[in-house]
């Protein structure tokens, strides 16, 4: 009795000390290549720089979202890789990313004339902590500026 009493607090304590992972906060993207060229679909290779807010490591299991510029979709984003993730850091996450030409063409002069476009990011991220994971939903929306004719 004694045993599974001390199991069963020591499994709530376990339980209770665990705090659902807060979604990581998007810094950069630097390193930006294409990878292929195509009418129909082009990928594209980059360096996605992140920040981990939590005060514990986390481990990164996979990453799947849609991409949008200007609320048009562009492409959708998968990573499923293992990746550990130390506590409060910056890190990278390299990144090949399949863009939707069709959806470029159609939107190639509003992307030419504006100076800023609004990116949105839609997605979930599989993270965890000890073998627990769990699925955090992100939503990254923010205006930024294009550097096409420098």
């Amino acid at each position: 009795m004694t045993k599974t009493f001390c199991i069963t607090l020591l499994s709530l304590l376990f339980f209770a000390a665990c705090k659902k992972p807060q979604g990581f906060d998007y810094r950069d993207v630097k390193n930006v290549k294409i990878e292929s060229l195509g009418f129909g679909q082009t990928t594209l290779q980059m360096d996605l720089v992140y920040y981990n807010p939590n005060n514990f490591g986390v481990d990164l299991r996979k990453v799947d979202c849609d991409i949008y510029i200007d609320n048009h979709y562009l492409g959708k984003y998968k990573l499923d890789t293992l990746m550990h993730i130390e506590r409060r850091a910056e890190f990278v996450l390299p990144s090949r990313i399949q863009v939707d030409m069709g959806s470029v063409f159609k939107n190639a002069m509003t992307l030419l004339f504006n100076k800023e476009v609004l990116i949105n990011v839609k997605g979930t991220t599989r993270v965890g902590k000890a073998g627990f994971f769990a699925n955090v939903p992100f939503n990254y929306e923010a205006r930024h500026s294009l550097s096409m004719f420098k």
